[in-house]
C-alpha cells in the first residue's frame, strides 16, 4: 500500500512549530496524489490549509509560519501514530519511527504517566525528573533481579541485570554507557547501576568490596563534582569503572579511571556556579577542632569559592556531606593521618587563591611581605616563605651557556600562581583515585569485569574552548562505536531470521574523527604549534585555515572572526573560539615553583611530586637543552585525552555495550515538565533520533507467528485459517498489503516496515468498528421489535376484547340458523338416501347377472384352447421321434458297409507288402525320417502351444481387466440400485413424517388451548395472591416498626460491644506485631549463631592449619555443629585440638581438668558395659544348652524340607515340559499359518524361557521363606515345654488350626502367583507383538525421513524422538505406580503376617501346663505391664540423635512410620530419664535434640518434606511436654493412663520455650523452602499465562519485547500452582502438622503470592489492562476455589489476596467522573496510595475501544487520598513472614502402645 494513501480524512499528522516542535493536526479531506493542498484542522479546531507543492503553511498564532518543502520531492507532514501505540514502554515499537513520535512518545511517559525510563531498542533514555522518586528501593532492586529485560517496565536496574545475566550467561566482559549533558542525571544514573551490582551480586569475601565500591561515590563527587548553571551536582570529569567479578560472578574488587579533570573550575567560576563541593565541605566544617588549623572560615571569604555568588546550594548541608566523606574515606582505608594531609593541602589552595599579586614597575611584579594568606599556605605546604613568594613573580630561562632570572608580569604572575593550584588539585586528585584503586584492588583472580562509563555528553555553548573540543571528540568516538554496535545487532536479528540484509544509508562520523586525531589533524598541529617558540593561537588558527578550509566539507571558517572555527558534528555543528587553546593544551607549570614543592617537609605532598622525578627523559642521543628536553619528553592534555580515548574504545570494543542516554527535560529544573525543544536538541545530540532512522530504514516492526495471529485474528475469515499459522499469516498479509517489500518472513518472526503496523492497525480498528456497527444495529433492532411486540400485545389484547363480544353475538346468531339449517339437512338426506338405496339395489343386480355370464363364456373359450394345444404337441412330438430314429438307421448302414469294404482292401495289401523284404528296408528308411518329422514336429507343436499359452496368458488378463471392469460397473449399478431402492423406501417414512407433523401441529394447537386455560387460571389466582400479599404486607409493616424500636434500643449495646471488640483487636494486632518481632529477633539470631559456627569452623581449621600436626580428623559437621552449649559433643576431636595449642593459660588448664573428668566417667561406663557384655555371653551360654534339646526338632525340619523341595522339583519340572510342549505345539501351528511366528530357538520364544526361568526363581525364594517360616515354627516348638503334656484344655489343637490356616493362605498366594506367572507371559507376548509393530513403524518412519531434507529430516527425527520419550515416560509411570502399588500390598501382607506371628507367640506364651505327678512345677513370665518409658544407657543419646533425626529420610522410612513417632520416641526416653531423676541427662538430651534438629535443618534447608518432618515433630514433642507437664491448662483432656504418665521430678517450662523457639526457626525455614520452589511459578501463572483463551490482546512490541519460553523450559499455569499447593498441602497432612498450622502456612503462601504478583503488576506497565484484570480475577477465583475444596477458607488466606484482587477491580471499574474516584477510593482499601496511583499511570489499552485514564481523575483521586494515613511503600514486602503461634493439640496415643519398627535401628532401647 503506498504512503499516500494513508491520508485520508480523519488522518492525523504532525505539524512543525516554532514553540512546540511539532503540533498535532487532522486531516478534514481525503487526499490524491497531485493534490497542491492539503486541508487540516488543528487540535484546538482552526482550519487551515497546506499548500504541499510549495509551503506548508501552520497558524500558531496571529502570524502564519512557511515551512518550506521540495518541490520535487512533495514530502508529506509525518502521520501520528495510533493511541493504542502512544506511551510504548520501546520507541521501536512505534508504527511511524519518525521525530514527532519518539518526542510525543516521552511526553506521554514523562508528563503524563511519570516514568522516567523508556527504551529505544537498545539504549535506555532516561529522563531526568528533578524530584525524588520511590523507585530505587531493596524491593525493586530485588524486583528486577533475575528477570529479562523486556518482562518489566524499563529502568535503570533492568540495564544492570542485563549486563549482569549476560556477564554470566555469555562469559563476557559488559560495560554500560551512561552518557548526556549536565545536569541530565548521569552521575545518579551510573550511581544506580553500580549500587544494583554490590546489591545483586555480594562481595565473595567478608571485606564488603560492594560498600567499598558505593564509598567511592560520595568521594568522587566531592572531589569531582560542582554546581553548574545545568545542575547542583554536575560531573566535571569523566571516569570509567571496572566492577571486577570472580568466577562465581560475586564482586571482588574495582578500578577506577578518569579522563579530563575540569581544572579551571578550581581557581575560576562562573556568575551562579560553584568550585568543587569538597572546599564548601571544608569551610563549613571549619568549626571543628581538628579543622582549626587550616585557618578556614566562610566561603565567601575565599576567592576560589566566591566568585560565583552561590556558596550555598539549597537542600544540600555541606557539614553533613562532610562526614558522608569522610566516613567514605575511612571505609576505603584512607586513614586519618591521611584525610587530614588531603584536606591540608586543600586549604592550602583556597589561600593561595587569595594571595594578592601587586604590579611592580617595567613588567614586574611582587607579592607584599608578611602576606597571610601566603604564610599559611606555606605553613600548611610546609615550604620556605621567601622561596616560594620568589618564584610566583619570577621565572628561570635556561640556555646553552646561562641561566637567567626574569621577572613576571602581574597578569603573567596571576597566571603562574593559578596553574600552580589547578597542578596541586590535579595530583591530589589523581593520589586520591589512586587511594581509591588500592582499596579496590582484590587479591583474587578476576573472571570477568563490568564498565561503567559515565562521561559527558555533547555540549555547545555560547563560547566553546578546548574542554567542549575534547568533549565533542570523545562524543564523535562514542557515536561511531554507537552506530557500528547497532549495525551489528540489526545484521545478526536478520542473518538469524534468514532475512535479506540491505546496507541501510547512515550518517559516517569518521571524517570527523579523521578531522580531529588523524595525521596532521587539529590535534597534530595543536601539539606542533605548542612546540614552537613564538607559537600563538593566532598562528594556529591560521594553519587550520590553510589546511582544512578547502580541503574538508566539515571544517568552516566564521564569517565575521579569524579567532575561531567550525567543526560539523553529528549533532550539530560547533563554532570554537582558538583563544586559550595552546596554553590550555601545554598545561605548563613554573618548573621552579614544583621544586620548591618537592622540598618540602610535608611527606604527602612530597608523595604527590615523587612521580615527576621519575619522569626522566630517556633514550635520546641528541644533545638538546635540558628544558627543552623536559618539555619534549611531557605529553600535551590533547595527546594524553587521545591516548586515554583510544584505550577507553578498546576496551569498550572488547565489551558488550549497554547504552543509557540521559536527557534534561527543562533548563528551570522543574519536576516532570518537558521542553519540547531542549529535548529535540538531546535526542538529536545523544544519537537517539539516529536509532530511530536506522530502524526506521530497515523493518522496525517485529512480530512473532503467534502473536500475529492472535492480534489480527479478526481480519481472517474462517476458511483462511489453516493448520500451519505460519502460512495463515503469510496468506492474511498477500491479502491484504500487496507489496512484498512491506514485510518479510523470518523464522520465528515477521518482520514490518515502518507505517505498515499502522495500516493493519487501521484496517483492525475498521473492521472491529464494523462490527461494532452491527453489534448496535443488531441490539437496536432487537429493542425496537421488542418495543413493537409490546405495543402489539397491546393493540392486539384490545382487538381480542372487542372481537369476543361481536364473536359472541355472531354466534349467537349462527347457532340459530345453524340449527334450522341442520334440521332441513336432516330432512333432505333421509329422503335423498332412500332414493339412492333404491337405485343402488337395481344397479347391483343387472351388473351381477351380465358379469356371470360373461365369465362363463370366457372360461368355456380357455378350456377349449388348452385342450387342442395338448393334442397338437403330442401328435407333433411322435411324428418327429418317427423320422429321426428311420434317418439314424439307415446312415449307420450306410457307414458300416462303406467301411467294411475299404478295410478289405487294405487288408490285402498289406498282406502283400509283408512277404518283401523291401519293405522292411524301406520301411526302416522311412521311420527314421518319421521320427526326424515327427520331432520337428514335436518341436514346431512346442513353440505353437507355447505362442498360443502367451495368447492365451494375454487374452486372460484382458479378460480378467474386462471382467474387473464390468464387475465394478455391476457393483455401481448395483449400488445405483441400491440408492434407488432406499430413496424409494425413504418416501413412505417421508410421507409417514409428514403426517406425524400434522398430527403434531394439531396436538400442538390443543396444547395452546390448554395452555391459554391454564393462563387464564394463573391470572385469577395471582389476582388472589396479590391480595393476600397485600395484607400480609400491612401486617409486616407492623411488625417493622416493633423491630425498629427493637433495633433502636439494641444499637447502643451494639456500639459498645464494637467499641470493647476494638479495643481487643488494638490489642490482638500489638501482641501479633510484638511476636513477629520477636520471631524475626529469632531468626536473626539463628543466623548469627550459624555464622558464629561457621566462624568457629573456619578459626578451627586455621588454628590446624597454622600447628600443622597430622592426624587430626573432623566429625560430621552436621552434627558436630550441634554441640554449641557443649552438651552432647564430640570430645575427642576437641580434645585433640585442644591439645595441639601450645598456650598453657588458666582457661586451657581447666578444659583439660574437665576434659580428664569426662574421660573418667567415659571409663566408668565401658566398664559397665563390658560387665553386661560379660553376663550376656552366660546368658548365652545358658542357651545354648537349651538349644541342644531342639536338635530333633532341627533333623524332622531338615527332612521336611528336603521331602517338600524334592516333591516341587518334580511338580516343576513337569509344568515347564508341559508348557514347553504346549509353546512347541503353539508356535507349530502358528508356523503352519504363519512362518514369521515365534518358534523354539527364536528370540522371543528364549525372551519367554527367561522369564520363566526368573519366575521359577522366584518360587524358589519364596518357598524357602515359607520354610525358614515353618523352621521358626518348629524352633518355637522345640524351645516350649513339652507340649504333648500340655493339649488337654486344646490350646494346641487351635494353634495348629492358625498354622493351617497360615499354610492355606501361603498355598493361595503360591496359586496367584501362578496366575500371575500365566498372565506375565501373555503381557510377554502381547510385548513381541507391539514390539513388531513398533518396528515397522520406525522403518516406515526412516523411509519417510530420507524423503525428506536435511533440515525437515532433523527436525521429524526430534519429534519423533520427543513424542518416542513420551510414551516411554508416561509406560515409566504406569510401571512405577504398579509397583508402588505391590509394594503397598505386600507391605500391608507382612504386617499381617508380624501380626499374627506375633498373636501366635503371645498364646503359646500364655500356656500354661498342669504339672504331672512326680515332676517340678515350671515358671511362666507373666504379661509385662509397660509403663510407656524407652531406658537407654548413658553416652547413648549420640546413637539415639543420629539414628532417629540424622540418619532419618522422610522419603524413606519415615512415610510409614506413625506420625510423629520420633518426638514420641524422644519424648519416651526423656520421662524415663525423668522417672530416674537423672537431670543431667534430661539436659543433655533435651539440649542434645534441639542443637541435632537445629543441624539438620541448618543443613537440609531447602528440602520441603524433612523440613516439614521435623516441623511436625518438634510441634508434636512440645505438645507432649506441655500434656505431660501435669499443669492444669494441658491435662483436661488426658485420660487417667495418661495423667500416671506425667514427668514428676522436673520442670522443663524453659524447655518449652526453647522448642517453642526451634519450632518459630524450622517453621520460617519451611516457608523460605516453599518460597523459594513457589515463586518461579508465581508470575507465570497468576499473570503471563492466558488461562482465558482468547481474552487477552497483544499489542506491537519493540527490540525490548518478552522473551519467549525455550524449548524444554517448563510452563507455568495458575494450575501448576495448585498442583503445588496441594502437594505442600499432603505432606503437610501426612506429617501430621496440626491444622491451625497449616492454615498459618496457607496464609503466608497467599500472602507472598499476592505481593509477588502486585509488585510485577506495579512494575509492568503491558499488565495494566481490563483484560489482564478480568484474567487476575479469574487466577484469584481458582485459588479460592481450591482453599474451599480443602476446608481453607476461614485461614485468612482469602483476605492475603484482596490487595490483588482491588487492583484487578481498579482496572475494569470505569475511570472518568468524580463519582467513579470516589467510588475507587472506597473499594481499594487494601491498596495505598501510590499503588492505586501507579496502576492508573500504567494503565494501558489493549484495544482501540479503551480509554487512558485522564491526568485530571488521577489527581482527583490523588486529592481525595491526601488525608488516608498509610505506608508511602510502593511495593509490598515479599519478604514478610508473619508470627506463628502453636496451639495446644493433645494426643490421645497411649504411650505404651507404641512400637518401635526395626527399620530405624534403635535395639539399644528397652521398653519399661
Amino acid at each position: 500500500m503506498a504512503a499516500s494513501e494513508l491520508y485520508t480524512q480523519y488522518a492525523r499528522v504532525w505539524l512543525p512549530n516554532a514553540l512546540e516542535v511539532w503540533k498535532p493536526a487532522e486531516l478534514t479531506k481525503d487526499y490524491s496524489p497531485g493534490d497542491r493542498v492539503l486541508f487540516l484542522q488543528l487540535e484546538d479546531g482552526t482550519v487551515r490549509c497546506v499548500c504541499v507543492c510549495v509551503c506548508v503553511r501552520v497558524c500558531v498564532s496571529v502570524s502564519d509560519v512557511e515551512y518550506k518543502i521540495d518541490p520535487q520531492t512533495k514530502r508529506l507532514p509525518p502521520l501520528r501514530n495510533p493511541d493504542i501505540l502512544v506511551g510504548e514502554n520501546d520507541l521501536t515499537a512505534l508504527s511511524y519511527l519518525h521525530e514527532p513520535a519518539v518526542l510525543h512518545n516521552l511526553k506521554v511517559r514523562f508528563v503524563e504517566s511519570k516514568m522516567i525510563y523508556t527504551y529505544c531498542g537498545i539504549v535506555l533514555v532516561a529522563i531526568n525528573p528533578y524530584e525524588s522518586l520511590p523507585i530505587y528501593d531493596h524491593d525493586i532492586i530485588h524486583a528486577y533481579s533475575g528477570q529479562n529485560m523486556g518482562d518489566m517496565d524499563p529502568h535503570i536496574f533492568a540495564v544492570a541485570e542485563e549486563a549482569y545475566k549476560q556477564m554470566a550467561r555469555d562469559e563476557r566482559n559488559q560495560s554500560v554507557i551512561v552518557s548526556g549533558e549536565s545536569g541530565a542525571g548521569k552521575t545518579v544514573s551510573a550511581k544506580y547501576a553500580m549500587r544494583y551490582f554490590a546489591t545483586v551480586s555480594g562481595s565473595s569475601c567478608e571485606t564488603n568490596v560492594e560498600e567499598k565500591v558505593l564509598a567511592s561515590n560520595p568521594i568522587m563527587e566531592a572531589i569531582g563534582n560542582a554546581k553548574t548553571t545545568r545542575n547542583d551536582n554536575s560531573s566535571r570529569f569523566g571516569k570509567y569503572i571496572e566492577i571486577g567479578f570472580d568466577k562465581n560472578y560475586r564482586i571482588i574488587g574495582a578500578n577506577m579511571r578518569t579522563y579530563l579533570l575540569e581544572k579551571s573550575r578550581v581557581v575560576f567560576q562562573a556568575a551562579e556556579e560553584r568550585n568543587y563541593h569538597i572546599f564548601y565541605q571544608l569551610c563549613a566544617s571549619s568549626h571543628l577542632p581538628e579543622f582549626k588549623a587550616l585557618k578556614l572560615g566562610s566561603a565567601d571569604d575565599f576567592l576560589c569559592t566566591g566568585q560565583g555568588g552561590i556558596p550555598v546550594i539549597e537542600g544540600v548541608d555541606d557539614t553533613k556531606e562532610m562526614r558522608s566523606t569522610r566516613k567514605a574515606f575511612s571505609l576505603l582505608g584512607i586513614s586519618e593521618t591521611q584525610q587530614m594531609g588531603v584536606f591540608q593541602i586543600l586549604a592550602a589552595l583556597l589561600h593561595l587563591g587569595n594571595v594578592e599579586v601587586k604590579e611592580g614597575t617595567m613588567d614586574s611584579s611582587a607579592i607584599l611581605a608578611e602576606n597571610n594568606h601566603l604564610m599559611v599556605f606555606c605553613e600548611l605546604m610546609g615550604v620556605a616563605y621567601e622561596d616560594m613568594s620568589h618564584w610566583l613573580c619570577h621565572r628561570k630561562l635556561k640556555t646553552t651557556t646561562e641561566t637567567y632570572v626574569k621577572p613576571l608580569p602581574k597578569a603573567h604572575a596571576v597566571n603562574a600562581r593559578d596553574a600552580l593550584a589547578k597542578h596541586i588539585y590535579a595530583k591530589v586528585f589523581s593520589w586520591i583515585v589512586d587511594r581509591i584503586n588500592e582499596s579496590l584492588r582484590s587479591a583474587i583472580k578476576q573472571r570477568s569485569f563490568i564498565g561503567v562509563l559515565d562521561i559527558y555528553g555533547f555540549e555547545t555553548f555560547d563560547i566553546n574552548s578546548f574542554e567542549q573540543f575534547c568533549i565533542n571528540y570523545a562524543n564523535e568516538k562514542l557515536q561511531q562505536q554507537f552506530n557500528m554496535h547497532v549495525f551489528k545487532l540489526e545484521q545478526e536479528e536478520y542473518m538469524k531470521e534468514d532475512i535479506p540484509w540491505t546496507l541501510i544509508d547512515f550518517y559516517d562520523n569518521q571524517p570527523c574523527i579523521n578531522l580531529i586525531e588523524a595525521k596532521m589533524g587539529v590535534l597534530d598541529l595543536l601539539d606542533e604549534e605548542c612546540k614552537m617558540p613564538k607559537g600563538s593561537d593566532d598562528t594556529w588558527a591560521q594553519k587550520l585555515y590553510n589546511t582544512f578550509l578547502k580541503k574538508s566539507e566539515i571544517f568552516d571558517k566564521p564569517r565575521m572572526s579569524n579567532k575561531a572555527f567550525i567543526i560539523h558534528h553529528f549533532a550539530d555543528k560547533v563554532e570554537y573560539q582558538c583563544e586559550g587553546f595552546l596554553e590550555k593544551n601545554k598545561d605548563t607549570v613554573n618548573e621552579e615553583q614544583i621544586n620548591v614543592l618537592k622540598l618540602s617537609k610535608f611527606d604527602l605532598l612530597v608523595e604527590l611530586f615523587r612521580d615527576e622525578e621519575t619522569a626522566a627523559p630517556t633514550g635520546r642521543t641528541k644533545t638538546t637543552r635540558p628544558g627543552q628536553a623536559q618539555r619534549d619528553n611531557k605529553k600535551t592534555v590533547g595527546t594524553q585525552f587521545r591516548n586515554s580515548l583510544n584505550l577507553l574504545m578498546e576496551t569498550l570494543n572488547g565489551t558488550t555495550p549497554h547504552y543509557v542516554r540521559c536527557i534534561k527535560p527543562n533548563d528551570h529544573k522543574s519536576p516532570f515538565t518537558l521542553d519540547p525543544i531542549r529535548a529535540v536538541q538531546q535526542l538529536r545530540a545523544c544519537g537517539v533520533l539516529e536509532t530511530i532512522r536506522i530502524s526506521a530504514a530497515g523493518f522496525p516492526s517485529r512480530w512473532t507467528y503467534q502473536e500475529f495471529f492472535s492480534r489480527y485474528r479478526v481480519l481472517m475469515k474462517q476458511k483462511d485459517i489453516l493448520s500451519d499459522m505460519k502460512l495463515t499469516c503469510k496468506n492474511v498479509l498477500e491479502k491484504w498489503v500487496k507489496d512484498h517489500d512491506k514485510y518479510q518472513f523470518g523464522k520465528n518472526k515477521i518482520f514490518f516496515r515502518a507505517g505498515q503496523v499502522a495500516y493493519l492497525e487501521k484496517l483492525r480498528s475498521d473492521r472491529l468498528r464494523k462490527a461494532c456497527v452491527r453489534i448496535q444495529k443488531t441490539i437496536r433492532c432487537w429493542l425496537a421489535r421488542k418495543r413493537f411486540l409490546r405495543m402489539r400485545r397491546a393493540a392486539v389484547t384490545i382487538q381480542k376484547h372487542a372481537r369476543g363480544y361481536l364473536a359472541r353475538c355472531r354466534v349467537a346468531f349462527l347457532r340459530r340458523t345453524r340449527a334450522a339449517v341442520v334440521i332441513q339437512k336432516n330432512q333432505r338426506m333421509l329422503a335423498a338416501r332412500r332414493r339412492y338405496q333404491d337405485l343402488r339395489c337395481a344397479a347391483v343386480i343387472m351388473q351381477r347377472l351380465l358379469r356371470a355370464y360373461q365369465a362363463r363364456q370366457t372360461y368355456c373359450k380357455l378350456l377349449y384352447e388348452h385342450k387342442v394345444l395338448i393334442v397338437q404337441r403330442w401328435v407333433r412330438g411322435w411324428l418327429a421321434r418317427r423320422r429321426y430314429q428311420r434317418s439314424l438307421r439307415a446312415v449307420v448302414y450306410l457307414q458300416s458297409c462303406v467301411r467294411r469294404m475299404a478295410a478289405r482292401r487294405e487288408l490285402k495289401k498289406l498282406k502283400v507288402e509283408a512277404r518283401s523284404v523291401e519293405h522292411f528296408k524301406k520301411l526302416n528308411v522311412g521311420m527314421e525320417n518319421k521320427i526326424m518329422q515327427l520331432q520337428r514336429k514335436v518341436d514346431e507343436q512346442i513353440k505353437e502351444n507355447r505362442e498360443l499359452g502367451e495368447r492365451l496368458s494375454s487374452t486372460e488378463r484382458s479378460w480378467a481387466a474386462e471382467s474387473e471392469r464390468l464387475g465394478r460397473e455391476v457393483e455401481r449399478l448395483r449400488g445405483a440400485e441400491e440408492e434407488s431402492r432406499v430413496a424409494a423406501e425413504k418416501l413412505p417414512s417421508l410421507l409417514e413424517q409428514l403426517s406425524f407433523l400434522r398430527q403434531e401441529l394439531e396436538t400442538t394447537r390443543g396444547e395452546k388451548e390448554a395452555v391459554q386455560e391454564e393462563a387464564r387460571a394463573y391470572r385469577e389466582e395471582n389476582e388472589k395472591v396479590v391480595s393476600e400479599l397485600n395484607e400480609k404486607n400491612s401486617l409486616l409493616m407492623t411488625e417493622k416498626e416493633n423491630l425498629t424500636q427493637l433495633i433502636q434500643e439494641q444499637s447502643q449495646q451494639i456500639a459498645d460491644t464494637e467499641a470493647h471488640a476494638e479495643d481487643r483487636r488494638w490489642l490482638d494486632r500489638d501482641l501479633s506485631e510484638e511476636r513477629r518481632r520477636y520471631q524475626s529477633l529469632l531468626s536473626e539470631y539463628a543466623q548469627l549463631e550459624g555464622r558464629y559456627a561457621d566462624l568457629k569452623e573456619e578459626m578451627t581449621l586455621t588454628v590446624v592449619r597454622n600447628t600443622g600436626k597430622p592426624g587430626h580428623t573432623r566429625e560430621d559437621s552436621s552434627y558436630s555443629s550441634n554441640g554449641s552449649e557443649g552438651t552432647f559433643s564430640s570430645g575427642l576431636s576437641g580434645s585433640q585440638g585442644r591439645n595441639s595449642s601450645d598456650v598453657t593459660d588458666m582457661s586451657v588448664l581447666l578444659k583439660l581438668q574437665r576434659r580428664v573428668t569426662e574421660l573418667e566417667q567415659e571409663k566408668q561406663t565401658l566398664q559397665r558395659h563390658l560387665d553386661k557384655r560379660e553376663e550376656v555371653q552366660e546368658d548365652h551360654a545358658r542357651t545354648a544348652a537349651e538349644l541342644k534339646t531342639a536338635g530333633r526338632a532341627e533333623l524332622d525340619l531338615v527332612a521336611l524340607k528336603r521331602q517338600e523341595l524334592e516333591s516341587e522339583n518334580k511338580r516343576l519340572k513337569t509344568d515347564l515340559a508341559e508348557l514347553r510342549q504346549s509353546l512347541a505345539t503353539v508356535s507349530k501351528s502358528a508356523s503352519a499359518k504363519t512362518p514369521s511366528s515365534p518358534g523354539p530357538g527364536s528370540a522371543p520364544y528364549n525372551v519367554l524361557l527367561e522369564q520363566l526361568d526368573s519366575a521359577n526363581e522366584e518360587l524358589e525364594i519364596r518357598k524357602e521363606e515359607v520354610l525358614l517360616l515353618r523352621s521358626h515354627l518348629v524352633r518355637q516348638e522345640a524351645a516350649t515345654p513339652d507340649y504333648h503334656t500340655l493339649n488337654e484344655d486344646g490350646e494346641l489343637w487351635l494353634a495348629y488350626e492358625g498354622l493351617k490356616e497360615t499354610n492355606r493362605v501361603l498355598v493361595s498366594q503360591l496359586q496367584m502367583q501362578d496366575r500371575d506367572h500365566e498372565e506375565g507371559l501373555e503381557e510377554l507376548r502381547v510385548e513381541v507383538c507391539r514390539l513388531r509393530e513398533e518396528n515397522s513403524q520406525q522403518q516406515q518412519l526412516i523411509s519417510q525421513s530420507l524423503l525428506l531434507p536435511p533440515e525437515g529430516r532433523v527436525d521429524a527425527g526430534l519429534q519423533h524422538e520427543i513424542t518416542r520419550l513420551t510414551n516411554c515416560n508416561l509406560d515409566l509411570m504406569e510401571q512405577q505406580g504398579k509397583q508402588d502399588k505391590m509394594i503397598r500390598k505386600l507391605k500391608k501382607q507382612l504386617k499381617t503376617y508380624m501380626n499374627r506371628m506375633e498373636e501366635y507367640e503371645g498364646q503359646v506364651e500364655r500356656v500354661v501346663p498342669d504339672p504331672e505327678p512326680g515332676t517340678p512345677g515350671r515358671i511362666t513370665r507373666k504379661e509385662r505391664d509397660f509403663k510407656g518409658m524407652l531406658e537407654y544407657r548413658r553416652g547413648d543419646e549420640s546413637k539415639l540423635l543420629k539414628g532417629l533425626v540424622l540418619e532419618l529420610k522422610p522419603r524413606g522410612v519415615a512415610v510409614n512410620l506413625l506420625p510423629g513417632l520420633p518426638a514420641y520416641i524422644l519424648f519416651m526416653c526423656l520421662r524415663h530419664a525423668d522417672y530416674c531423676n537423672d537431670d543431667q541427662r534430661v539436659s543433655t538430651l533435651l539440649n542434645s535434640t534441639i542443637n541435632s534438629i537445629k543441624g539438620l535443618i541448618k543443613k537440609k534447608g531447602s528440602d520441603f518434606e524433612t523440613v516439614s518432618f521435623w516441623l511436625a515433630n518438634t510441634c508434636r514433642l512440645l505438645h507432649c511436654l506441655k500434656q505431660y507437664s501435669g499443669e492444669e491448662p494441658f491435662v483436661k483432656q488426658n485420660t487417667p493412663r495418661q495423667n500416671k504418665h506425667c514427668l514428676t521430678n522436673f520442670d522443663l517450662s524453659e524447655y518449652r520455650q526453647l522448642l517453642n523457639d526451634l519450632a518459630v526457626q524450622v517453621y520460617q525455614q519451611l516457608v523460605k523452602s516453599m518460597e523459594e520452589t513457589l515463586l518461579p511459578m508465581i508470575v507465570p501463572g497468576m499473570l503471563e499465562h492466558e488461562t482465558i483463551q482468547g481474552v487477552l490482546g497483544s499489542k506491537p512490541t519493540g527490540l525490548r519485547k518478552r522473551t519467549s519460553s525455550l524449548p524444554g523450559e517448563a510452563v507455568y499455569t495458575v494450575d501448576s500452582i495448585i498442583q503445588q499447593l496441594s502437594l505442600f498441602h499432603a505432606t503437610l497432612t501426612q506429617h501430621d502438622v496440626d491444622h491451625d498450622l497449616i492454615k498459618q502456612v496457607v496464609r503466608q503462601l497467599f500472602y507472598i503470592t499476592c505481593s509477588v504478583t502486585l509488585n510485577n503488576l506495579l512494575l509492568r506497565k503491558e499488565m495494566c489492562s481490563w483484560s489482564k484484570g478480568l484474567q487476575i480475577r479469574y487466577n484469584v477465583w481458582q485459588l479460592e476455589e481450591w482453599l474451599d475444596e480443602h476446608g481453607l477458607s476461614g485461614c485468612g488466606a482469602k483476605e492475603m489476596l484482596e490487595p490483588l484482587i482491588q487492583a484487578a477491580q481498579l482496572l475494569q471499574v470505569k475511570k472518568k467522573t468524580e463519582e467513579d474516584a470516589q467510588a475507587i477510593c472506597t473499594m481499594c482499601s487494601a491498596l495505598t496510595t501510590p499503588q492505586i496511583v501507579k496502576v492508573l499511570n500504567l494503565y494501558t489499552p489493549v484495544i482501540e475501544f479503551e480509554e487512558r485514564v485522564p491526568t485530571s481523575f488521577i489527581k482527583t483521586i490523588q486529592v481525595l487520598l491526601k488525608d488516608r494515613v498509610e505506608s508511602p511503600q510502593l511495593l509490598m514486602d515479599a519478604k514478610k513472614i508473619f508470627s506463628v503461634t502453636f496451639s495446644f493439640t493433645p494426643s490421645s496415643l497411649a504411650l505404651e502402645t507404641i512400637q518401635i519398627p526395626s527399620s530405624l535401628n534403635l535395639g539399644f532401647l528397652t521398653r519399661v
